[in-house]
């Protein structure tokens, strides 16, 4: 009998593991097959155009692979432009804002989340309707206040704008808001002080999203343009896309080759940043609603 029942269920696992896909699902695999070709498309005409000749990119018709491939395009932006200084700009500011980020979005997500104190709806509400202004729009007055304050051309008017984020209060105060009261209320009655329960308590069990926070506040920075392009006056204060903009444009037209070798350069420390803390990424994205 027993022999029976497990010839019988090889066999149907059998036959569903070689049952045919449906129409429908194949479809929908050509759909999606489809759409990470498209997506991947950019990134790798971007990269394989970094090592191709300035000819062979501007080559009509174009070609994909490159004939005469060559490394003078990184060569160029290694030598030629003062690139570890750019590197190290974009990185400061970066680092600093993801840091900055991860220690005062939290603390503000815990005291929204677990904390009961005067004007708190009212000061969340706030951080939604900052959720809902574009940024355009808070730029000029934000550029004026740091100008006012002698911060331009300097690190910490590139940085000090960016340290929290209402994206960022939201996206903990959202998760914290899950974890369980019992939990805080038990360190309470053991006497630990609320700076305690937010490090012993908090902070372990918000590792997914403190990883997304971290993603997307480095990937803000690091490809911010705009605000390094009017608080940086000087060379030494460039960010690199502020100096791939400027500098991979010259008296003779673009130069596309070094201007696609700094995009893979800009690209790859957002890329391995993802691939390390995907999981937790995704997670956070799950567990926070985050659509």
């Amino acid at each position: 009998m027993t022999t029976t029942t497990a010839s019988t269920a090889a066999a149907a696992s059998g036959l569903s593991a070689h049952r045919p896909l449906r129409p429908a699902r194949i479809m929908l695999y050509g759909a999606l097959t489809l759409g990470l070709l498209a997506t991947l498309a950019p990134f790798a005409w971007m990269f394989l155009g970094s090592i191709k000749p300035t000819g062979e990119i501007v080559a009509h018709p174009s070609v994909w692979l490159p004939r005469s491939p060559t490394l003078g395009n990184f060569e160029q932006l290694l030598s030629k432009q003062n690139f570890a200084v750019y590197f190290f700009n974009s990185t400061l500011v970066a680092v600093t804002c993801v840091a900055g980020n991860l220690l005062f979005c939290s603390m503000a997500g815990y005291a929204f989340a677990k904390m009961e104190f005067a004007g708190k709806r009212l000061l969340f509400g706030l951080v939604l309707t900052m959720l809902i202004v574009p940024g355009v729009t808070t730029f000029v007055p934000l550029f004026v206040l740091v100008s006012n304050m002698g911060l331009s051309n300097s690190y910490l008017g590139l940085i000090l704008p960016f340290l929290v984020t209402p994206l960022g209060v939201f996206l903990m105060r959202q998760f914290i808001q899950d974890i369980p009261d019992s939990l805080v209320e038990a360190a309470r009655l053991d006497g630990a002080g609320e700076r305690r329960i937010f490090l012993t308590v908090i902070v372990p069990l918000c590792r997914p999203p403190l990883a997304t926070l971290a993603i997307l506040t480095f990937l803000g920075q690091w490809n911010n343009f705009l605000w390094p392009l009017v608080i940086a006056q000087t060379e030494d204060r460039y960010t690199l896309p502020v100096a791939l903009a400027l500098f991979s444009v010259g008296a003779n037209g673009t130069n596309y080759g070094l201007l696609l070798a700094g995009a893979v350069t800009v690209v790859t420390p957002i890329v391995l940043l993802f691939l390390f803390l995907q999981k937790q990424f995704i997670q956070g994205i799950a567990n926070t609603g985050l659509k």
